[in-house]
């Protein structure tokens, strides 16, 4: 409880908050809960968001100092407060646009701490927007106070934050006279965090940028200008480079194919010395039919109806090995990165050295 001495008109405002606190309580949950909804559906991801209602002992040392300024409780604009804490710095405006959509703006309490100067104030540029309900996006006739009560929004990034809280842990900015060392030290690394929000944002901008000249390239054929590496091998496997090999060998016993992940052929194409998505581009198209006589051989005598879709760049891959000198070793060695580490894999490579060894494409 307050212990504060307040004149009749703080006393006033303190009863109409506790009045309003099971609605700034009832807010407080559900606004955050609204705001990771529409997150997810912007494909927005934040490392966390965070609220608080203002405790009465709070608001009663506001009111002592500046009880005056408010005409009533709906005045304060931060007895409920929201933070937004977000991993890159370019997602505060993405962030800020969502509050936008969803809340009126008071532009003239909002604040942009960002534009600061100071060398001391990385910890403190958060964007603060003091927003409100619309009676349009949601309103209810049993607490129409909801749409009159203003509440606050910082949105920040995980450094900053993670600054402020140390600031806040050490007492700097507290007003007690720190010595000049610590200063010129707290400052340093202020800059040094700064520099490392600032790389993060760009690291991930040239990413995307890279991304889309990878997929860009791939739509075009420029297979031979992409080097091979878990973007570029993703996009390759959107154009199914394996589907016409997949598709003639299950026309052998006209079987289904089954979908599986491709992914894990990526570390067997880098272990075969690919380099560029040309290289494997190039190894499908020389070693294809020889992919189908081993898949004849497998398959020719059997009524499987289902086969998976590994099974093409599986024989491709064994096909390339076994023309390129790698032998048992070569086989097992894909057999290892394909399925994990076991002796059951020297057996298999052993099976395929030897059905394939009588195969035409083997005598060529």
């Amino acid at each position: 409880m307050a212990t504060q001495t307040l004149d009749p008109h703080s006393e006033l405002l303190l009863e109409q908050y506790r009045s309003l606190l099971p609605v700034y309580s009832k807010m407080a949950e559900d606004i955050p809960e609204r705001l990771k909804g529409f997150f997810a559906e912007a494909g927005l991801i934040v490392a966390a968001v965070e609220h608080r209602v203002k405790t009465e002992s709070s608001l009663a040392g506001k009111l002592a100092l500046k009880g005056s300024k408010y005409g009533s409780i709906y005045d304060i604009t931060d007895i409920i407060g929201l933070r937004v804490i977000t991993f890159y710095i370019d997602d505060v405006d993405k962030v800020a646009s969502v509050l936008e959509r969803l809340f009126e703006i008071d532009w003239e309490n909002s604040v942009d701490k960002r534009k600061a100067h100071d060398t001391d104030s990385f910890g403190y540029l958060s964007l603060h927007y003091i927003c409100r309900i619309p009676e349009a996006k949601y309103s209810d006739p049993e607490h129409p106070e909801i749409n009159k009560i203003r509440f606050e929004v910082q949105m920040r990034t995980v450094l900053q934050h993670a600054w402020a809280n140390m600031n806040h842990d050490t007492g700097y900015k507290s007003g007690v006279e720190i010595p000049t060392v610590y200063l010129r030290n707290l400052s340093r690394l202020a800059g040094m965090l700064e520099l490392a929000d600032d790389e993060f944002s760009r690291i991930r901008r040239e990413l995307a940028d890279y991304r889309r000249r990878v997929q860009s390239l791939v739509a075009s054929g420029n297979l031979s200008e992409v080097p091979l590496d878990g973007d570029s091998f993703r996009s390759y496997l959107t154009i199914r480079p394996f589907d016409a090999l997949n598709r003639r060998i299950a026309s052998l016993n006209q079987a289904e194919i089954q979908e599986v992940d491709l992914l894990n052929f990526l570390p067997v194409f880098k272990a075969m010395g690919f380099q560029t998505l040309g290289d494997i581009d190039q190894m499908v198209r020389n070693y294809f039919d020889a992919a189908y006589q081993i898949a004849c051989f497998q398959l020719g005598l059997t009524d499987i109806d289902i086969v998976a879709s590994s099974l093409a760049p599986q024989n491709l891959c064994t096909a390339f090995i076994l023309k390129n000198g790698g032998g048992k070793t070569g086989l097992k060695l894909m057999l290892d990165t394909l399925n994990g580490v076991s002796d059951s894999n020297a057996a298999m490579a052993e099976f395929l050295l030897e059905q394939s060894k009588d195969l035409p494409f083997m005598n060529q």
